[in-house]
């Protein structure tokens, strides 16, 4: 059928198909009963592929925090949910999931990628594709390969030795290719020993010729750097399009011979195959049904519990009897941060803060102070600081050609979502203020914006003279604002007239405020104090946009401002402090020993107040094991380096990043990888194996239900050749009531056991060790295994 399709398509038919129309979608045929496909970021939610923040989508937990589940039947619920989302929105491509390695804790969208290790991280993916292909939706992951780090990403080369490559980097991309077979994969900006990754022989060998891979291989976005190479090569898709180099220089290459027509006619077959599963054909419709999922609240709440990880619990402090009185404390009791920024973000329908979700458990037992602030500027406004809104689109003529209500007036729009005619618009919105004081009110974004009062005149304004500084234009837009004294009550207009560059695909503006604020050190000490008077004390703490992003790489690993020293002085009042971590990576945590609780929140989706409320109260338990291993201080990481010398990045650490690289110096980290902890005790009461495949019975000891995450790991003493001083080799999540005892079998894949020579995998004779393990740090059994 392919073929016959493909037949009817002339050459210039053929080069339309290979590269995109716009950001999102690809090209119709109506000839042959083609229509458009479209593609949507979606590691934490579908944004859609019609820019538009009207559009809200589900914010999930960020993929660290969803990987520390160690949940393969969560990660394909997840799927599941942004299957359904996409299929609402008219998406056939969801780009993701991302499934790079945390190679070094200051790779700047660690956030976005799930694991340390190779085998975790593609478990993991295979399941969340399955959940998202099981409907007739297209999974895409990405970035294949080596893409580990943000600086010069465009141009950075990494050197990385053919064992290596196999064994860490492509492995997660094979076991996602074999087991799932997703129907795309995504090439990465940066080139690999030489060639860039859409010019690279890893595309056919061992991505199509080894693995088997059938789907279209797409750039990733803007990509493609040549005509003839990228044409040659396995690259499918260009995105986003009409890209120049595929178009009419591409056509000539063809006519000249310099390019197979073959070349072309191979991605149109793929790129038809893709239209074929997703139902994209008229006369071809796709036979799996759309799907329904677990609505997508209560499932973005379960996955957020299931990721926190409870690294310290001294006592036993947690859970908190709801009879306590509960001091709220840090930055991110009010205001968290839910997501990491970049192509991940996605408009949140709504988000649960720390303060909402607890005061919904503790009631009037909870007492919430900052004690300090991250931002200098405006905040999203909160839930009912908004009395009415609207945006209203304007001609250049200023006349004005459609109004749209809402509740938080701000744009995230593409030049192809906005109204005909349209060149800016006004944001517009009667604030009201929820206490008194000195309120700063204005807006933010990227381009030109005048800020009134009440109609009056131009009080704030700012013209941005270059556009397209990735910072600005997503993650720390330009603010214009003023401060304005008002009573617990009384109300303002606040209007902005924003004007975007007509260069830009893409833009984005919002309203914004800022509280009455106390003094640093007046606001700085009243949470101290109420931290000594409570029962309890909780700090939230982490990172900010312009720490953790895409299109940057971490300067280091510290938490920004006084957070460290407001952890301090919280403790020292109250030595039953817990301490909840909202950030997507390691931090450094070097009062880690002085407080009573320490729990990772990562950046945990919309539903952060509610799953945090939920662990801290004991009606969940804390799910969540390290995906990654957290470093002491950034001093002592083992690899570290991300920032390229020549244009070439070469990973000279070979097979030893995370935990192997800890293992192997014989260091010791402020907590390994798989570490984490519940609320109940668990005994193995017995661990045999039985050819290849381990037996263990795991009995909950305590006094409730619980989680627990079986961890086996392989290591070869006196081995001929180089390894790791022990991996993961296989795992199992348990769920058991007081006093169950649960039988788990987990098999050990035959590659688990298997190097790469230089040609072929081999195994080693003779035996090795399987260890039973809590975390890569601390085995609890070990058993000789024969392969």
């Amino acid at each position: 059928m392919i073929d016959r399709l493909l037949s009817s398509l002339d050459l210039d038919t053929k080069l339309r198909l290979i590269t995109g129309t716009g950001l999102w979608s690809t090209a119709e045929a109506p000839v042959i009963g083609l229509r458009a496909m479209h593609l949507s970021d979606g590691p934490v939610g579908v944004r859609g592929w019609s820019e538009n923040e009207r559009n809200t989508s589900a914010n999930l937990p960020s993929p660290t925090a969803l990987a520390a589940s160690w949940d393969d039947d969560l990660l394909r619920r997840v799927g599941e949910l942004l299957a359904a989302e996409a299929a609402t929105k008219e998406v056939d491509v969801v780009l993701g999931p991302t499934i790079n390695l945390h190679r070094a804790p200051r790779g700047g969208r660690h956030f976005e990628c799930f694991s340390e290790d190779p085998l975790l991280t593609g478990r993991l993916a295979a399941a969340y594709v399955d959940g998202i292909q099981r409907h007739g939706i297209a999974a895409c992951p990405k970035h294949f390969v080596a893409n580990d780090s943000e600086t010069d990403r465009n141009t950075v080369d990494a050197r990385v030795d053919e064992r290596t490559l196999r064994e860490l980097y492509l492995a997660p991309f094979e076991h996602v290719v074999r087991e799932s077979r997703p129907w795309s994969i995504m090439a990465a900006y940066n080139g690999v020993n030489g060639a860039p990754m859409t010019e690279n022989a890893l595309l056919e060998d061992p991505l199509r010729s080894e693995w088997g891979f059938d789907g279209v291989v797409v750039s990733d976005w803007g990509a493609v750097y040549s005509t003839e190479k990228s044409a040659r090569a396995g690259t499918d898709l260009a995105m986003p399009g009409p890209e120049p180099l595929w178009c009419e220089a591409l056509a000539e290459a063809v006519r000249s011979g310099t390019v197979p027509e073959e070349a072309i006619d191979r991605k149109v077959r793929h790129l038809l195959l893709l239209a074929e599963r997703v139902g994209a054909l008229k006369d071809f419709p796709a036979d799996r049904p759309r799907p329904t999922a677990d609505p997508a609240a209560a499932l973005a709440r379960e996955a957020t519990a299931a990721g926190m990880v409870l690294l310290r619990n001294e006592s036993d402090l947690l859970p908190l009897a709801t009879d306590m009185t509960v001091a709220l404390i840090g930055p991110g009791s009010r205001d968290p941060r839910t997501q990491g920024g970049g192509s991940a973000a996605v408009t949140a329908p709504y988000i649960v803060t720390p303060e909402q979700g607890m005061q919904a458990v503790w009631g009037e037992r909870l007492v919430q102070a900052d004690g300090l602030r991250l931002h200098s500027g405006l905040r999203r406004p909160s839930e009912g600081d908004i009395v009415s809104g609207a945006v209203i689109w304007l001609a250049p003529d200023g006349s004005a050609l459609l109004t749209e209500p809402t509740n938080v007036p701000g744009v995230f729009r593409s030049k192809a979502t906005t109204p005909p005619g349209s060149t800016s618009c006004i944001l517009r919105a009667t604030f009201r203020a929820s206490e008194s004081g000195t309120w700063q009110v204005g807006g933010f974004g990227v381009g030109d914006l005048e800020l009134r009062l009440n109609d009056g005149p131009v009080v704030a304004e700012h013209t941005v003279t270059d556009p397209w500084t990735l910072v600005s234009l997503f993650f720390d837009p330009p603010q214009a604002s003023t401060s304005i004294e008002l009573q617990a009550g009384e109300e303002v207009t606040v209007i902005v007239h924003y004007t975007w560059p007509p260069e830009l695909p893409m833009f984005r503006a919002r309203l914004g405020l800022r509280r009455p604020e106390l003094p640093a050190e007046e606001e700085f000490t009243r949470a101290v104090e109420a931290a000594r008077t409570a029962d309890v004390a909780v700090v939230v703490i982490g990172t900010t946009e312009a720490i953790e992003s895409e299109g940057f790489d971490r300067t280091d690993l510290a938490l920004p401002g006084r957070q460290n020293e407001l952890v301090a002085a919280v403790a020292e009042a109250n030595p039953r402090t817990v301490v909840v971590v909202n950030s997507g990576a390691p931090v450094e945590m070097p009062w880690r020993d002085d407080v009573a609780a320490v729990l990772l929140g990562w950046f945990p989706g919309m539903e952060f107040g509610n799953a945090l409320a939920d662990v801290l109260s004991g009606a969940v338990e804390p799910g969540g094991r390290l995906p990654t291993t957290w470093p002491a201080d950034a001093d002592s990481v083992p690899v570290d380096d991300v920032t390229p010398s020549d244009g070439t990045l070469a990973y000279t650490e070979g097979l030893h990043i995370g935990h192997r690289a800890y293992l192997r110096d014989g260091a010791t980290p402020a907590y390994w990888f798989g570490e984490g902890v519940g609320y109940t005790n668990w005994d193995h009461e017995e661990f045999t194996v039985d050819g290849t495949t381990a037996h263990i019975s795991v009995c909950n000891t305590g006094n409730r239900p619980g989680k627990h995450v079986v961890q086996l790991y392989l290591s070869r003493p006196d081995s001929a050749i180089e390894r790791p001083a022990r991996w993961l080799a296989g795992y199992a999540t348990v769920h058991a009531e007081p006093g169950e005892c649960v039988d788990v079998t987990i098999p050990i894949a035959a590659r688990a056991f298997q190097h790469w020579n230089g040609h072929v995998w081999a195994t080693e004779p003779g035996p090795f060790t399987l260890h039973l393990a809590s975390s890569a740090g601390n085995t609890l059994a070990d058993l000789p295994i024969q392969p």
